[in-house]
Parts: structure tokens; sequence; C-alpha cells
């Protein structure tokens, strides 16, 4: 698991300081594994946390939602934000507790009306032309997703499955790993377990989502709280209100193959800044475009490992808590959907 991550150095158990080992114990506890997504943030152990608390206390915490519905959000937040690795890890565990009636690449032809719905809202960014106002629940599983999966998409592989794996053969893995990932997740943890690895903090009001379910209003302001100090640390802050101001106009579209975009936006920068600006734009909107040279000429400035997770974490956070902004107000049902 270690050998998929790229562009840092991963933290082995063994040499990892104290901080690291709590979060590395939860997570092999209550995911069954050292998952590449969340330990790739090892280098700044305050962010590992944070990832681990969202994604822990939004999709693997027994709540109100049932699990696979989680498991069709995040699998569709994935197919929009064109996050392989995650569609295919979420699409086996969906493929897994569904009994093979859910294909993530084919959510459209989802049979039951209550799982088609969660999935076509999930897949939309800002999604506004709604009947109905999706579980606290859910939009911290889509919120989680929108940042895992720029994360991923700038550190790891388009599969969990190692490319030189024939794709008949990989197909058959990945129905595998569904049937051992949902077999070892199947058990709901006890909501807040993780809410320790943190110190508490006020909950900033374009996440008041979340104050419907006290625990996820703790767990995601203790996540925004500490990847506002990464970024206060590690983003330039020029580039942190440029990035919030191409998000704030953007509607969640594909940017196209052309960096050029970019290029144009970071000369707003000072040039000393420019690498860090390309990278958290990048990172934000288009992180499937973030490439060996964007993170070498930020690497040129800045050469630590923490200072890169810092920054693409600030970066794939601001776009992450934009993207679910109109679903601010959660349903209070309690009805449970599978």
């Amino acid at each position: 698991m270690l050998a998929q991550i790229r562009h840092v150095a991963p933290v082995r158990p063994s040499a990892a300081p104290e901080p690291v080992t709590r979060v590395y114990a939860q997570l092999e506890h209550d995911f069954g594994m050292l998952a590449p997504p969340v330990i790739l943030h090892a280098p700044a152990p305050e962010l590992l946390a944070a990832c681990w608390i969202m994604l822990r206390e939004s999709l693997l915490a027994e709540g109100t939602v049932g699990r696979a519905a989680k498991e069709m959000a995040a699998a569709a937040v994935s197919l929009g934000n064109r996050c392989p690795y995650c569609v295919d890890v979420h699409g086996a565990m969906l493929r897994s507790m569904t009994g093979g009636r859910y294909t993530a690449g084919e959510l459209e032809t989802v049979p039951d009306p209550d799982m088609r719905r969660i999935a076509a809202w999930a897949r939309s960014w800002q999604p506004r032309e709604i009947s109905w106002r999706p579980h606290a629940e859910l939009v911290a599983v889509a919120t989680t997703f929108h940042y895992l999966n720029r994360m991923v998409n700038v550190f790891l592989a388009d599969s969990p499955i190692p490319p030189q794996v024939p794709g008949s053969l990989q197909r058959v893995l990945m129905r595998l790993f569904g049937t051992v990932m949902s077999s070892a997740t199947g058990r709901p943890g006890a909501p807040g377990a993780s809410l320790s690895l943190l110190p508490g903090a006020e909950l900033p009001a374009d996440l008041s989502w979340a104050r419907e379910e006290p625990i996820l209003a703790q767990a995601f302001s203790r996540a925004a709280a500490a990847v506002e100090t990464a970024g206060s640390l590690s983003v330039p802050r020029t580039v942190r209100e440029l990035v919030t101001a191409h998000l704030a106009g953007w509607d969640g579209a594909p940017v196209g193959l052309s960096r050029s975009w970019v290029t144009d936006a970071v000369r707003l920068l000072a040039p000393v800044h420019r690498p860090a600006g390309r990278l958290a734009l990048l990172t934000a909107m288009a992180a499937y475009q973030v490439d060996d040279q964007v993170i070498e000429e930020f690497r040129q400035g800045r050469p630590g490992d923490r200072a890169l997770i810092e920054l693409t974490s600030w970066a794939a956070f601001a776009a992450a808590r934009r993207a679910a902004v109109p679903a601010l107000s959660p349903i209070p049902s309690k009805r449970r959907t599978s």
C-alpha cells in the first residue's frame, strides 16, 4: 500500500511519530487496512488526522443513512470528479454491498429511485435544481470525497491495482477487493471515536449543514481548523485569495485539456508565488492535470513533503467545502436509506 504513494515519502508505521500511529491504529481497526488515500497525508500529522476524522465520521460511523447509500454518494462524487482510483474502490464496495445490483459507471440506470436520486445529486457540482434536501450524512460524504478525490488524483495512480495486471484480471481483483473491504468494514463504528485526534474548534458558516448532526459538526469543525492552519503556513495569502476567487466563479465544469487557463491566472501573482498558485489552482479545479513538472516547480521554493501536503490539502478542501453549498439545509427525517 505504501508503494502506491507518489510525490511524497510514505511514513511507515515502524517509523511514525505518535500522532501518526494513533491515526494508523484507528484506520486499521475501522477500515481494515492502511488506506493510501488517508496515509498519504502522514507528512503533515494534523492533516492526516483531519482526513481520517472526515472519512470515518461521514462514511464509517453508524448513523441514520445506510452504508450502501453513502457508498453510492462516494462513487458518484468520484465519477463527477474524474477520480478513477476512488471510482474503482467505492464502486467495488457498492457492488459488493448491494449484491452486484449497482455499477459505478452506470449510475443513471440504478433501479431504486432513492439511490438514483442520491447518485444524480452527488455527481453534480453545487446541485441546485433538486426537489429534496440530502441528509447531513450524505453531504458529509460528498464533501469528504470532493476533498479526497483531489488528493488522490495528485498523489496516487489511477487504480489500486498495478497497471501491469491484465484488464480481465483487474476486474476480478476489484470484485474480490470489494468483498474483502465490505466485510472488513461491515460493522459501523461508534460515532465520534476519532474526534479526540484534533482539538475542538468553531464550525465555519459554509459548513453549517453539519449542525443537524452534532458529531459531524465537531468532525468538520476540527478538520477545517487544521486545514486552515496548514494553509496559513504553506499557502501564500495571495495564492489563497486567487484560488478562492476562481472557485467562487466556477460551475464545476471540466476546465479542458489545456493548462493555459492556469498560466494566465497565476500572472497576477508575484513570480516567486506562481508555482504555488499553479499547484493550488490545479489541485482545486483540475487535480488530474497535476504532473511531475508542476510538483517540482513548487518544490524548488518549498522542498519539504509537509509543505506539499499542506498546500494541496488546503486547495482540495477549499474546493470541497464549496461543492455542496446549495445543500446546506439537511432533512431532519430519520428514514433510513439502505
